[in-house]
């Protein structure tokens, strides 16, 4: 492995692009925070094991806890020129005994950022309809007992495309300047798995208000019991007011499924 590069009086640490994979129950949260496990702070201990200077990495989204993810993305500036199976290699060494794996190291360019160069973010939610208890499925999908109307939940769902005020499907702790955003992608699919039905929610937009993807999934699963009509989704948008929103579903059912750049570091 070879030293960082000199360019004039500055020294350039290679910087690299991280897809990472983990299982959301362990943590708080992916952000780092005082006194209770992160999944950014469970990274970060594995890059000091390699780079005793090393000073930590910038993830693209900030999912809650026990929020899952199949591919967030990080960067990190290394002091050392290393060979990118051999830093994902060695970073899941230090993380066996965590539910997180690197699934790719990527050498990227010296100004990318893992959260500001996005342009989309994917989301999937996996709501499982069964009357017997899960066994192999526990933690990982929001199970409810009886099978939904797909037809009402996509129709509910087409009212939330677009551009809109969010504000009746975001957390009242909600950090972000404006509730106004645009929603892409709002897609339902029905899966017949053993003994029952997975109703898998996929979610694109450039970005994603406090508990958005929870407050819809939660609100179109009132209207595929029948609770609720299509039609109501959009009474609800429309009220712009956090008490018109549906139930927030649990966060063990969602995962940050994919992240897009206008160039993909790991392609």
């Amino acid at each position: 492995m070879a030293n960082s590069l000199s360019h004039g009086n500055a020294t350039l640490m290679p910087r690299y692009a991280l897809k990472i994979e983990y299982h959301g129950k362990p943590y708080s949260g992916w952000q780092k925070q005082r006194d209770v496990p992160s999944v950014q702070q469970t990274i970060e201990e594995a890059l000091l094991k390699l780079e005793k200077n090393c000073e930590g990495i910038q993830g693209a989204g900030r999912t809650d806890a026990g929020v899952h993810a199949y591919g967030q993305v990080a960067h990190v500036d290394m002091e050392k020129d290393w060979a990118e199976f051999r830093l994902s290699e060695a970073l899941n060494y230090h993380l066996r005994a965590d539910p997180v794996s690197i699934l790719q190291a990527a050498r990227v360019d010296d100004d990318f950022h893992a959260r500001f160069d996005a342009v989309e973010r994917e989301y999937t939610f996996r709501l499982l309809a069964r009357r017997a208890p899960l066994s192999h499925e526990v933690g990982l999908v929001w199970q409810v007992n009886n099978p939904l109307d797909i037809d009402a939940m996509r129709e509910g769902a087409s009212h939330l495309l677009g551009l809109h005020d969010f504000t009746t499907f975001r957390s009242t702790i909600c950090q972000a300047q404006s509730p106004v955003k645009t929603l892409d992608v709002l897609d339902i699919e029905e899966i017949p798995i053993n003994y029952g039905t997975e109703y898998r929610f996929t979610i694109r937009a450039r970005s994603f208000l406090h508990n958005q993807v929870r407050s819809f999934v939660g609100t179109l699963e009132h209207v595929g019991r029948g609770n609720w009509k299509p039609i109501d989704v959009k009474h609800a948008l429309e009220a712009k007011d956090r008490a018109a929103c549906g139930t927030v579903c649990p966060p063990h059912g969602l995962y940050l499924a994919h992240v897009t750049y206008p160039n993909d570091p790991f392609a």
